[in-house]
């Protein structure tokens, strides 16, 4: 008779018994990159995988660093608070994955308030953690290059649009006159600066940028008086509007034809997830998707049909973006006005993508294909 085979508790499972562990990554190959906002903590850490990277942790927390930010000119105590503790998190993983090659950066709120760096110092005392409050043009390279796979060959003409919390910057790029197979090399190039290099190789122009004071919380806290939905909504997009009269395109009529919009944010990716009609966000649904004018029209005024309360209920917005969801879409509803498309690609991607290839390329760790 054959032997029977153990069931039960304390039965072995042999197929879990011989399945190899999975082999931890090693941490001289790990990189890390961590964006403080005005509103948001993210991190991620990662490893290099030929033209890209393989995510190996993250993490990412609303802090509200920036809140009365534009009343009192000052971080708060409770804003400061709650920050370091998200931070405390972060250099758990970063300790816990020995990771040692790492850019940990601030943007808006720490350009604006005028105890930064006091708190860049307490930061650095409570956490260890080493923040650097970066350039407006910084933060604009580093969207840009996080965007550039997503840029179709057959584009022209590039408008790259990152919509923070703070702050909103915007890159026009030309790439006319670049070869169809380089295009998105030559945009990735750009995290070298904006100026034009000094090459017999076509490059990749920008022909203006701006980075708007003006993002998801600062704009709504402009208009917090305004008690008003609709009347509000319309406030904070013709306010941003006019806002961009220094931005050159602005000015100057320009083509639809090869024309391309890249927008990238959490209002960007939460319009998207609403006009799929997702209960659950799926990133691999969202990353790349085209949108048009009317169909991001759409999606806008229904959260404007729904109400206050309404959004606060749709599972599609969340409670993270619930309350910052009409001042993004006031936004997205002025560059819509200004340059309607109906090539708009939807990016859930940002400065911690353009943080890790950044430092990839530095490093050399990437294979041809990316920077």
């Amino acid at each position: 008779m054959a032997p029977q085979r153990p069931t039960g508790a304390g039965a072995l499972d042999t197929r879990t018994a011989l399945s190899p562990a999975p082999v931890p990554p090693d941490p001289t190959e790990l990189y890390a990159a961590l964006d403080l906002g005005t509103n948001s903590c993210r991190m991620l850490i990662a490893q290099p995988k030929g033209s890209g990277f393989h995510v190996v942790d993250s993490f990412s927390k609303s802090v509200q660093l920036g809140a009365g930010l534009e009343k009192t000119g000052r971080l708060s105590r409770g804003s400061m608070a709650r920050t370091i503790q998200a931070l405390r998190i972060c250099q758990q993983k970063l300790r816990r994955n020995k990771v040692r090659r790492m850019r940990l950066v601030a943007t808006e709120a720490c350009r604006r308030a005028r105890n930064a760096e006091d708190f860049i110092a307490r930061v650095k005392r409570e956490t260890g953690l080493q923040l650097d409050i970066i350039a407006p043009e910084q933060e604009a390279q580093l969207a840009v290059i996080s965007c550039a796979p997503l840029v179709s060959p057959k584009t022209e003409n590039l408008l790259v649009v990152d919509i923070g919390g703070g702050s909103t910057e915007l890159v026009w790029i030309d790439i006319s006159e670049v070869p169809k197979r380089d295009r998105a090399r030559a945009i990735m190039r750009l995290h070298q600066g904006f100026a034009p290099a000094v090459s017999d190789v076509p490059q990749a122009r920008v022909v203006d940028w701006i980075s708007v004071p003006l993002g998801v919380a600062t704009l709504r806290d402009q208009f917090n008086d305004v008690e008003d939905d609709a009347a509000r909504f319309a406030l904070m997009s013709w306010f941003f509007e006019e806002n961009l009269a220094d931005f050159t395109p602005y000015h100057d009529t320009q083509p639809q034809e090869k024309f391309q919009i890249v927008g990238t944010s959490g209002t960007v990716t939460t319009v998207a997830a609403s006009h799929l009609n997702l209960k659950r966000y799926d990133r691999t649904k969202v990353d790349g998707l085209r949108m048009t004018s009317d169909q991001i029209d759409t999606v806008i005024r229904s959260y404007l049909a729904m109400g206050p309360a309404g959004r606060r209920a749709d599972p599609r917005i969340g409670q993270d973006r619930q309350a910052l969801i009409m001042s993004g879409a006031a936004i997205l509803q002025a560059l819509m006005r200004c340059w309607p498309t109906d090539r708009l690609s939807v990016a859930d991607r940002g400065l911690r993508e353009g943080l890790l290839y950044a430092q990839m390329s530095a490093d050399g760790v990437l294979e041809d294909g990316a920077l």
